[in-house]
């Protein structure tokens, strides 16, 4: 049976300096109760309308053209065991690849970034808490040491010499601290490392929709603790 993926035909925004389409793999082995992607952690069909892998490939054929790269996101696509082969695929039609990952699976990105034809062109590594912190979002108990997993998976991008950043949610009330980002510091480089404010809305936990946004203060005095550690910590505009 075909893969079935939540797909966005062009974008403008979520692969720096190119035209793309973004494929939005179904599940995810962490459970951030913020996460605004909550049908693409349902049951497929429970809402996100889906299609399948290979009506995804035949529209990059179409659109080869006029696209500049295919954003590979979630969910969390480094769970489709195929995904090599799909990088292939699209490196073949001349297209370039970002991934967007949780760096729940160093293993994986290892076996991915061996190869020139399965390694991304840049990837996308959120940082979301302190890496002691990341035992409260495990979806299960197939992930033992998830802190550990995502510095393995830092400790790996960085060493690749893929163009990459970082980015983290800020959240209101303090959810996030001056501690975490101290702590997630020595994981990033100087390459960019996006500060975005959490905004309500179809977060998977719905007691989360009733919190507001965080004051513009907040965020600036997080990316300022980066910067402080000599980080290239960007605030979007």
């Amino acid at each position: 049976m075909d893969t079935k993926i939540a797909l966005r035909k062009t974008s403008l925004v979520d692969y720096p300096g190119k035209v793309a389409a973004v494929f939005f793999f179904p599940g995810c082995n962490l459970r951030c109760p913020w996460c605004h992607n909550r049908e693409l952690l349902a049951a497929p069909g429970s809402g996100e309308e889906l299609v399948t892998l290979e009506a995804a490939r035949e529209h990059l054929e179409k659109r080869r053209s006029v696209l500049g790269g295919v954003v590979l996101s979630g969910g969390e696509p480094t769970l489709y065991r195929n995904l090599p082969s799909l990088i292939r695929f699209i490196k073949g039609l001349g297209l370039s690849v970002k991934l967007d990952t949780n760096g729940m699976a160093a293993a994986f990105l290892e076996e991915l970034f061996k190869h020139h034809e399965t390694r991304p062109d840049y990837i996308a590594l959120d940082l979301k808490l302190a890496p002691p912190r990341y035992g409260a979002l495990a979806a299960g108990p197939d992930l033992k040491d998830p802190g550990g997993e995502l510095e393995k998976s830092a400790a790996l991008i960085r060493a690749s010499g893929i163009d990459r950043e970082f980015r983290t949610l800020v959240f209101p009330r303090g959810f996030i601290t001056e501690g975490d980002i101290r702590a997630l510091a020595s994981l990033a480089d100087d390459s960019p490392w996006y500060f975005r404010s959490f905004r309500p809305g179809n977060c998977l936990d719905p007691a989360w929709d009733g919190f507001n946004s965080p004051a513009a203060g907040e965020v600036e005095a997080l990316a300022d603790t980066a910067r402080s550690l000599g980080k290239n910590a960007v605030i979007p505009r």
